[in-house]
């Protein structure tokens, strides 16, 4: 199986949610439903300066754009009871058959990354998700997310192509640890981000 990613680059984010637009147009997603987010973090604050006291501000602040990670190791598929959830063998995306779901929940609580979505707060509701376009993989496109993006603060492609271009980093401040599932989503090293 060959397992397809996202790169992240932090660096060019400014927050606009042209990705999150995209896929919701993509999806056909209703108001208030989006498998794709836009996170804001922030952190710092005043330090002084050892050499000559000086008081500044140190103020880190990033977006990032993240659903599905399509894990190499999905937790949502080990617990699915019903197994309607499953990686295709193509790209690596882990996928939903409606026609299984029972809207049990499982996934949802077994994801650290959120990616599992509902229509309604109803019991019994289906489960739908991110599907990393596979439709438009196959018809040689990027997924719509990374191809809407104005900053091109994204890259997609074979998952170790982009570790040996980006590095290995899948995780940042404020993201659950990645060993778990090791998520296909590689990040830019935003220890180097400082504004």
């Amino acid at each position: 199986m060959k397992q397809y990613g996202f790169h992240f680059d932090a660096t060019r984010c400014t927050g606009c949610k042209t990705c999150v637009v995209a896929c919701c147009d993509k999806n056909g997603l209703e108001d208030g439903r989006q498998f794709r987010h836009v996170l804001a973090y922030e952190n710092g604050g005043w330090r002084q300066d050892r050499m000559t006291g000086a008081w500044h501000q140190d103020v880190r602040a990033w977006y990032v754009s993240i659903a599905c990670n399509h894990c190499e190791n999905p937790a949502c598929v080990k617990v699915c009871p019903v197994k309607a959830i499953r990686k295709e063998d193509e790209f690596g995306a882990v996928l939903v058959d409606d026609a299984k779901c029972v809207g049990c929940r499982s996934c949802a609580a077994a994801c650290p990354f959120g990616a599992p979505k509902f229509a309604s707060d109803d019991e019994g509701t289906k489960m739908s998700k991110c599907t990393m376009c596979v439709d438009r993989l196959a018809e040689g496109m990027q997924p719509a997310c990374t191809a809407s993006c104005p900053l091109r603060a994204f890259d997609f492609g074979p998952l170790d192509e982009l570790i040996e271009k980006y590095g290995d980093v899948r995780q940042c401040e404020g993201m659950p640890a990645p060993d778990a599932t090791k998520p296909a989503f590689i990040i830019w090293n935003l220890s180097l981000i400082h504004i």
